[in-house]
This record gives structure tokens, C-alpha cells and sequence, in this order.
């Protein structure tokens, strides 16, 4: 009987990006949860890690995240619900309004960020600095073509 799961070798690139994003993704939720931050999911935080220094608009919110306007905003009441995002004025246009980390989400992002970290020190020691150094220049150089909103 062959094993079901296949080799390396014969997984799409997209799953061997996606399978240590995964991985990574997993500890800092856990992370977050033991540090008392355990009241968002996934798809909220992805709208929340988009939300640029000095706040964005709902609209590119929706584009960066690539999710229905509709959807960006349902995530974002539930956001501010919670206490990790505000919505403000944009000193810019009257009309518009900006969404931006409130004080609960500045607090759950050194939590995130320490975990990050640990995580992309432990790759590196595993891959090794030139490996680790090549992996990380080619996907840099491959977001020049994946990524509209870099």
C-alpha cells in the first residue's frame, strides 16, 4: 500500500510555502491565546496585520486581504468590538474614515512579533545562513511579482 501522504518532492510549491505559513501561523495563535489575546481568528487577524502605521482605509483593507469590501468590514466591527482596531476620521478626505490598531491590538503585537521571531531563528539554524539568506532573497524577489500592494 503506498503512503498517502506524498513525498517532498512530488508537493506543488504553493503547499510547500503554505505548510510551514501554517505552522508558523499555529504558534503565535497559541501564543496569542496564552498571553489572554484568544477573541480573533485567522481571517480577522490577516485584516489586522494590513492595517498600516497611521491607520487604512476599509477599501484597501478589502484589496490587500483580497476579501469583498463587505466582508473587510464585517471583520473590522469585529475588531473594534474586541478592542484591537478603531475607526477615525482620515484627515485627508472628510468623507472617509480610517481603521487603525487600537491600544488591545498594539498589545498583542509584540506577543506575535516575539514568536515570529523565534520561529524564523529556529528555521534559520536549521537551513543555515547561506540557505537561509537564498530562501529568503528568493521569496523577496518573487513577491516583486506576486504581491500589487508591497
Amino acid at each position: 500500500m503506498a503512503d498517502p501522504v506524498p513525498a517532498p518532492d512530488e508537493l506543488d510549491l504553493g503547499l510547500l510555502l503554505f505548510i510551514p505559513y501554517r505552522a508558523m501561523e499555529n504558534r503565535v495563535f497559541a501564543a496569542l491565546a496564552q498571553a489572554g489575546f484568544d477573541d480573533f481568528s485567522p481571517a480577522q487577524a490577516r485584516v489586522l496585520q494590513r492595517i498600516g502605521p497611521d491607520g487604512t482605509r476599509l477599501t484597501e483593507l478589502a484589496e490587500s486581504a483580497q476579501v469583498t469590501k463587505q466582508t473587510a468590514s464585517h471583520l473590522v466591527d469585529q475588531l473594534e468590538r474586541t478592542g484591537y482596531v478603531r475607526r477615525t476620521p482620515d484627515p485627508t478626505d472628510a468623507r472617509a474614515r480610517l481603521v487603525r490598531i487600537a491600544e488591545r491590538g498594539a498589545a498583542a503585537q509584540p506577543v506575535a512579533a516575539a514568536v515570529v521571531a523565534e520561529v524564523e531563528a529556529e528555521w534559520r539554524a536549521h537551513l543555515g545562513e547561506r540557505r537561509w539568506g537564498q530562501l529568503r532573497a528568493a521569496l523577496a524577489e518573487l513577491r516583486e511579482i506576486t504581491d500589487p500592494y508591497r
